[in-house]
Order: structure tokens, then C-alpha cells, then sequence
């Protein structure tokens, strides 16, 4: 299928905390997109170590550590036609202020540090990123009947 992508979305702790879980994968949902890997997690910090590796040595590194690591995540694999673009277009800006209205981030935070969602940037990181978090064992490809009705590539 054209541009059909997979992504790795983390509900980080403070969406768990909140409740937000059905909130933000409804918006998935709605949007076209097809979940096909979620599970629950606690993340230790030598996984959140690899999880963030890009940004060691950063200042908001350490930070995001605790953070990551404070609290369940959900660790979901999302799948669809140009899946990375819009996820990341469903999650808005990574500071929730400049978050276009309308997207998660926007709608349902206020400060970077807390801002709900991770969603991999590209399809490099994408796989990456689902190579870390998902066994492909874990990863449940499935055809929907309506499929056409989003993409028209059915």
C-alpha cells in the first residue's frame, strides 16, 4: 500500500496518571489510524536509558529519565497510510503551547515536560524505536473491513 508506515506511540505517565489512555487513543482511532501492538510497561531506567540515547548529555535529559520511568506507560504500535506524519500531526507540537488546537498536546496539556505523548519522528526512528519496544511476536497486523472508507486503498 502507498506510504503505508508503522510508528511507536508512548502514553507517557502523566496521561496514564490523569486517565487520558482512552482520550488519546480514540484520537488514533478517529483519525484512521489502526492500532497493531499495545501493551502495558514499566519502564526501568537502563530502558529508558536506551529509549532516550539521542539525548544524552542534554540538560532535560536526566529529567526525562525520572519522568519516563515515575509511572506506567502504554507502548502502542499504530499502522496507516502516511502513519508517522499524522501521528505526530494528531499529537501537535512538542510544547503543548504551540500545539495547534485541536491536537492532543494542545487540547490536553500545558508544559513540555508533561506532555502526554511520544511519537517517533521519522521512519528510521520508527523502526528503531518498535525494535526496542516490541518483539515482532507482539506485533498483530490485521485487516479491517472499512479500510477503504479512510484511505481508499483497499
Amino acid at each position: 500500500m502507498q506510504n503505508y508506515q508503522r510508528t511507536l506511540v508512548l502514553i507517557k505517565p502523566d496521561a496514564v496518571q490523569r486517565g487520558l489512555i482512552g482520550e488519546i487513543i480514540k484520537r488514533f482511532e478517529t483519525r484512521g489510524l489502526q492500532l497493531i501492538a499495545m501493551k502495558l510497561e514499566i519502564v526501568d531506567t537502563t530502558f529508558a536509558e536506551k529509549h532516550y540515547g539521542a539525548h544524552v548529555g542534554k540538560p532535560f535529559y536526566n529529567g526525562l529519565i525520572k519522568y519516563i520511568t515515575s509511572s506506567p506507560v502504554i507502548a502502542m504500535v499504530w499502522e496507516g497510510s502516511n502513519a508517522i506524519e499524522a501521528v505526530r500531526q494528531t499529537v501537535g507540537a512538542t510544547n503543548p503551547i504551540e500545539a495547534t488546537p485541536g491536537t492532543i498536546r494542545h487540547d490536553l496539556s500545558i508544559i513540555t515536560s508533561r506532555n502526554l505523548v511520544h511519537a517517533s519522528d521519522s521512519i528510521e526512528t520508527a523502526e528503531k524505536e518498535i525494535a526496542l519496544w516490541f518483539k515482532e511476536s507482539e506485533i498483530f497486523p490485521w485487516s479491517r473491513m472499512h479500510e477503504d472508507w479512510y484511505t481508499g486503498l483497499n
